[in-house]
């Protein structure tokens, strides 16, 4: 079933968390800042959503590099009830899709329900000083294929705040699989 998030609370502020990543070492989300900026993706490996525009993602994370912007992604599905969302097959998406960012494993949850993460894919855009300037869409394209030409949400978003530090008022959010939480006890 698909979720959307609410749009973006600006000025929130990145909450830091250290989390195993793919290579088998503790990352800090915050560490993965460029000077000018940070997206925190959520995403998993079993999503539509995500499958469709994971290679627009790794586009994007590209040319948002060069702007001074970093990226990092969680996956915080509970792997037990989804095991296509294992730290195992985690390894396996990165390589095939050709990751240049962390993939860190929110095992506990703790960072999803920290950020308040709906949904796969759900972006969260920060500034250099780390103050939320975007909580939209990659792309209007969901998870069909998209035109050569479709207007790049997150890119552009990203791209303003890397030059003016704000994000833009009007944003479109992000539709995807919902987060697969764990039953608490």
């Amino acid at each position: 079933m698909a979720a959307i998030p609410p749009l973006c609370d600006f000025g929130w502020k990145a909450v830091d968390a250290s989390l195993i990543g793919i290579d088998g070492r503790q990352h800090s989300i915050l560490a993965q800042a460029g000077d000018k900026g940070l997206v925190v993706a959520f995403i998993c490996n079993h999503c539509p959503y995500v499958k469709a525009v994971i290679q627009r993602i790794v586009r994007d994370v590209r040319d948002l590099k060069e702007l001074g912007i970093g990226f990092v992604a969680i996956n915080a599905n509970d792997a037990s009830a989804y095991p296509a969302d294992s730290f195992e097959n985690m390894k396996g998406f990165a390589r095939e899709n050709d990751f240049p960012f962390q993939y860190l494993h929110d095992a506990d949850q703790s960072a999803a329900r920290t950020y308040g993460a709906v949904c796969t894919p759900d972006f969260f855009g920060f500034n250099g000083t780390g103050e939320l300037q975007y909580r939209g869409r990659l792309d209007a394209s969901r998870k069909e294929a998209a035109a050569p030409d479709i207007r790049r949400d997150l890119f552009e978003a990203m791209k303003q705040v890397a030059d003016t530090g704000q994000g833009p008022r009007e944003q479109i959010a992000s539709v995807g699989c919902s987060i697969k939480w764990r039953e608490i006890a």
